[in-house]
């Protein structure tokens, strides 16, 4: 059970995207199509929710797990640094090569795998460091 927690969990989202990618044709392109309309009620505007929004709103809370869980210093701590690591790079390289991945919604998902691999080494470094005092 603990194994789990070094899963990136950008490499989930990035699997279900993949996975809508692969599902839309020519005719319907699934990450613009509407989940849910909201009328609110104040303003009388309406907010209507795409699967991209529901992408970037589960990459951002993502985020903020994958810091939580940067604030451990054990092994799997280690690996999953690496493994988000692994995660980031394929986002870019499916960015940067295929062409169906050129969209705005795909480059926030990227920049969100890029600062949580930043970040997580950033945060394990200043864990390391409280963890471990150094007298010179």
């Amino acid at each position: 059970m603990r194994s789990l927690l070094a899963i990136p969990l950008n490499g989930i989202l990035l699997l279900f995207y993949n996975a809508m990618i692969l599902a839309s044709n020519n005719d319907t392109y699934l990450p613009d199509a509407v989940v849910a309309t909201f009328e609110i009620p104040s303003s009388g505007g309406v907010l209507t929710i795409t699967w991209n929004i529901v992408f970037v709103l589960a990459g951002i809370c993502i985020l903020f797990i994958e810091i939580v869980k940067s604030t451990r210093s054990t092994e799997q701590a280690l690996l999953d640094h690496i493994l988000s690591l692994g995660v980031f790079v394929v986002f870019l390289i499916e960015l940067l090569i295929w062409r169906e991945m050129g969209s705005a919604t795909f480059l926030i998902l990227t920049l969100l795998a890029l600062v949580d691999v930043i970040a997580g080494f950033t945060v394990s470094l200043a864990t390391a460091r409280r963890d471990i005092s150094i007298e010179g």
